[in-house]
């Protein structure tokens, strides 16, 4: 199992959930109701599934493919470790993982 600690825009602990091997991130979040749309249904055609990995766990995950990266551009408050939550696959390595949800993100769809 992976912890995967979502954090508020500000840092701050929004909660801890416990994930198998092979969930996708953004399925996780939609399960914890945390606030991330994923408008395209984890298909990788919109970039509102963003969130923001925490540094130390940003260097475990596999490098994001040239699409992804030219979503993550199209992204508001993007940073060095962003990543969209629909490409990130949890794995048996994965002890934990640490993301903050972007401000300004929402759920419009209501997942």
């Amino acid at each position: 199992m992976t912890l995967v600690r979502f954090l508020r825009a500000d840092g701050s602990l929004d909660k801890e959930v416990e994930a198998a091997p092979g969930q996708r991130l953004l399925d996780v979040a939609w399960a914890a109701r945390e606030p991330l749309e994923g408008a395209c249904e984890g298909v990788m055609a919109c970039s509102t599934c963003h969130v923001i990995v925490d540094a130390v766990d940003f260097e475990k995950l596999p490098v994001a493919s040239e699409e992804e990266e030219d979503l993550l551009d199209l992204a508001a408050h993007a940073g060095r470790t962003s990543r969209l939550a629909c490409q990130i696959i949890l794995t048996e390595d994965m002890k934990e993982l640490t993301v903050r949800i972007p401000p300004g993100a929402t759920n419009w769809m209501g997942r």
